[in-house]
């Protein structure tokens, strides 16, 4: 079995790999893969730290090259209703195009090309460490994804020939046409809501809430499997009337089987000093999702017992347990409920 992580290498090859989702005004060019649409100068990079303009071309500067490579559960990404109990390798590169004050993986979201240790990868690498690891599976994931977009959707391709299916964990900040490029290509995406107000995505994340809504509806509307992650922070974003119109945006805008995973903020990176959710703020949480006809909510970063597992939201059998990331399925005929047959928007 390969090592999942090599030595670093020159990012001279991979560099020179030209953006898609671009067009020249004038001496700049204007990146139009996130909804920051960057206006670059010659010699410049955008926001994400990731994509340069030289002499007119837009260059990813991170294609092939990888700054994590691990198996892991599909449940850690987290996805409970995508193969569950299965393993997906996962990739992570450098760079993001939110700067959120929580992050927990700071140490590559806010890496530089050229301070730290990278991966080249091929897409046939990704395909010989998804086979040596036992996956089911690729995940793009530890960094965000969507500004991986050229490499993460032609070693996505090489997945499905080899008989794979890809997954994004995301932030939802992409514009309408690149994501649009991954139907067919992406069958699973987490993504993560970081609240429910613009006044949050402005100062802690230094993005916009409205685009990551409209991405989701999109990503549903694609055929793409959707499950939804909100990290509930203490004093910013987990107000009940905050919890309420998100449910009712899902319920209304995307559908009432699209998973909810509401979980526990630790203090991190910029927020050191926020306290961790309590385990009554996610309780509240999840009753009031369940209140709003939301048919799949989970709690995730604490122990949660039975709202950890899968019940038929048609006669409320157990179908599948977990453990941590252990999953037991029970109660199952085919991805439907044994005892009644109900749909339970369950990919095996």
């Amino acid at each position: 079995m390969r090592s999942w992580r090599t030595s670093a290498t020159s990012t001279s090859a991979h560099a020179n790999k030209e953006a898609q989702f671009y067009a020249r005004e004038g001496d700049k060019v204007r990146c139009s893969l996130c909804p920051h649409s960057c206006l670059i100068a010659d010699g410049k990079r955008g926001l994400c730290g990731v994509r340069e303009h030289r002499a007119g071309e837009l260059f990813a500067m991170t294609y092939g090259l990888a700054s994590s490579i691990h198996p892991d559960p599909i449940e850690k990404k987290p996805f409970y209703h995508f193969m569950p109990g299965s393993t997906s390798i996962s990739f992570g590169s450098i760079g993001c195009n939110l700067f959120c004050a929580h992050c927990q993986n700071f140490s590559i979201s806010r890496a530089k090309i050229g301070e730290m240790n990278l991966t080249e990868i091929t897409p046939d690498d990704v395909v010989e460490y998804a086979r040596s690891s036992g996956a089911r599976s690729v995940s793009w994931t530890y960094n965000e994804p969507t500004i991986w977009h050229e490499f993460t959707t032609v070693a996505s391709k090489a997945a499905h020939d080899a008989g794979l299916k890809a997954t994004y964990v995301t932030n939802g900040f992409i514009q309408e046409e690149p994501l649009r490029q991954l139907r067919g290509l992406i069958d699973a995406m987490n993504i993560d809501v970081k609240a429910f107000t613009e006044s949050f995505y402005k100062k802690i994340c230094g993005g916009a809430l409205a685009p990551v809504l409209k991405a989701s509806e999109l990503a549903v509307e694609l055929g793409i499997h959707v499950e939804l992650t909100y990290l509930m922070i203490p004093d910013h974003n987990d107000k009940q009337e905050e919890i309420d119109n998100f449910c009712s945006w899902v319920a209304n805008s995307l559908n009432t089987h699209v998973p909810i995973h509401f979980s526990a903020f630790h203090p991190d990176y910029k927020l050191t000093s926020v306290p961790r959710t309590s385990e009554a703020a996610l309780t509240t949480a999840y009753e009031r999702a369940r209140k709003a006809g939301i048919e799949f909510v989970y709690l995730g970063n604490i122990w949660a017992g039975d709202k950890d597992d899968t019940h038929c939201p048609k006669c409320g059998t157990k179908v599948i347990q977990r453990e941590g990331f252990s999953v037991r399925s029970t109660n199952l005929n085919g991805a439907k409920c044994g005892k009644c047959g109900g749909e339970l928007n369950l990919i095996l």
